[in-house]
């Protein structure tokens, strides 16, 4: 008989992978146009504490937090 395989996708992680970085490149790319700054590192306690409280009013669900929450990450560890 034949052998019916069950549902697979091997490399799905790389899609995951390549749309975070996708997230985090636009995260990262609209906060630095937006307050007009070259580094995330540039950023103020203040505009860190306006970006954590717009990411906390977002729904939920969005896929937005990730990259986020990576910008506010990556700006705690850079103090």
């Amino acid at each position: 008989g034949r052998i019916v395989m069950s549902f697979e996708w091997n490399k799905m992680y790389k899609v995951e992978e390549r749309i975070d970085a996708e997230i985090g490149d636009s995260v990262h790319n609209f906060v630095c146009e937006y307050y007009e700054v070259d580094e995330i590192t540039d950023l103020t306690q203040n505009q860190i504490d306006e970006i954590d409280e717009f990411r906390d009013g977002l729904d939920e669900y969005s896929f937005m937090h990730i990259g986020f929450l990576s910008l506010i990450d990556y700006w705690d560890a850079n103090q």
